[in-house]
């Protein structure tokens, strides 16, 4: 079920057709908006920006994005000024802030296709807590070959369109490439991106046998030890579980921290900590040559042959499982060959072996709830033993 706050465009929302369980109308302070729903359980929040008090202040979008998990938000901007400037959408990139438009078709496109970092690239450039932006033409540039139908409509209505505004444009023109390429530096080491890759039907991606003369594996070799994290279960906590690795093993080894297409390392204050983007990370872990590992927080990157190793990440709790299998019925079987961890499990030791028996999967380690605020995590630093770190 979906929750509402609106205010100017009441009358647009009240006409979308969602089930809606809990709708607020008016204008309201972020911190009322962090109380009211911080833990509440929705599937999608639609939020009129008109209703967040002094919107136009990126500082409280800000403390709304380090509050409110924004992958679940489709946020319904207006056309002030402030709000279709180039700047205030980098802003909204940097943040982590994907899923927004201005018009219903545009809504009712990411309820179904939520946007991750590489579809927005474009207006955003490199995330990071700047306002800088490679945005062109103020919110009209040219979708990716990778979008969905409708990429264009979901940012500026345009009635000339066909489809009611939702005609993608193939053709990726006047600088783009970078957003998604390995820049020019890059190139020359073999180090282009695989785009052969096999859709499982439930948003993770395996590699598929074929087309491996595009894929990275033809990087030069590093000496350091590569290891990608990736979530299975929605939220299984890879970010959380590569800033704790990194604290543990930086003890006794020299380790980096990478994370793609997003910018959750950015609320852990720790300058260490690195974002990239897909096109930007061969070179970022080359950059890093000098350490033992690099842990690689890989988010919707799916050229998993950049690493040397790829462990999948399950929280087993009921409701994160049967959302996964609602997903995708066949994702155990598509893991049954790889490394899996158990994480945030609160399982006994016989319940953890009884999911082993039924997945037939190969699980790793099952790592407890941790307080990443400490810096000796015993649950972790066994993890880092497990897996020769």
């Amino acid at each position: 079920m979906n929750v509402m706050i609106y205010n100017k465009f009441k009358e647009l929302l009240m006409n979308l057709n969602i089930d809606v369980m809990k709708a607020m109308e008016g204008v309201f302070n972020v911190d009322e908006i962090i109380d009211t729903f911080q833990n509440f359980y929705y599937d999608k929040m639609i939020l009129d920006i008109t209703a967040i008090r002094d919107y136009q202040n990126t500082d409280n979008i800000q403390k709304l994005a380090m509050n409110i998990n924004m992958e679940n938000v489709i946020l319904l901007l207006d056309d002030t000024p402030e709000s279709e400037s180039n700047e205030y959408l980098s802003k909204l990139v940097s943040l982590g802030i994907y899923n927004f438009t201005r018009n219903v078709d545009g809504i009712n496109y990411l309820l179904v296709h939520p946007h991750s970092y590489k579809d927005v690239a474009n207006l955003g450039g490199t995330p990071d807590m700047g306002s800088q932006t490679n945005a062109t033409n103020q919110m009209g540039s040219m979708p990716n070959n990778n979008m969905q139908n409708g990429m264009q409509s979901n940012f500026m209505p345009n009635n000339n369109m066909m489809n009611n505004g939702m005609m993608p444009n193939n053709n990726m023109q006047n600088g783009m490439q970078s957003n998604f390429m390995p820049n020019n530096n890059l190139m020359n080491n073999g180090m282009m991106p695989n785009n052969n890759m096999m859709n499982n039907g439930g948003g993770m991606f395996i590699p598929s046998d074929m087309g491996f003369e595009n894929n990275i594996a033809t990087m030069p070799q590093n000496r350091s030890r590569v290891i990608g994290f990736k979530n299975v279960t929605n939220h299984a906590g890879a970010t959380s579980l590569i800033y704790m690795l990194k604290k543990v093993v930086s003890a006794h080894k020299k380790v980096a921290a990478i994370e793609v297409n997003k910018v959750d390392f950015l609320y852990f204050n720790d300058n260490e900590l690195v974002s990239t983007t897909s096109g930007d990370l061969a070179g970022e872990i080359m950059k890093r040559g000098n350490c033992s590992c690099i842990l690689v927080d890989l988010n919707d990157f799916d050229d998993l042959s950049i690493c040397n190793e790829v462990y999948y990440l399950i929280e087993p709790s009921t409701i994160m499982i049967n959302k996964l299998l609602r997903r995708n019925k066949t994702i155990l079987e598509d893991l049954k060959k790889e490394k899996v961890v158990l994480n945030k499990c609160c399982l006994s030791n016989s319940d953890i072996a009884t999911f082993e028996y039924e997945t037939k999967l190969k699980l790793v380690y099952s790592i407890p709830p941790c307080d990443d605020r400490q810096v000796k995590i015993n649950a972790i630093r066994d993890f880092a033993n497990k897996i020769n770190l």
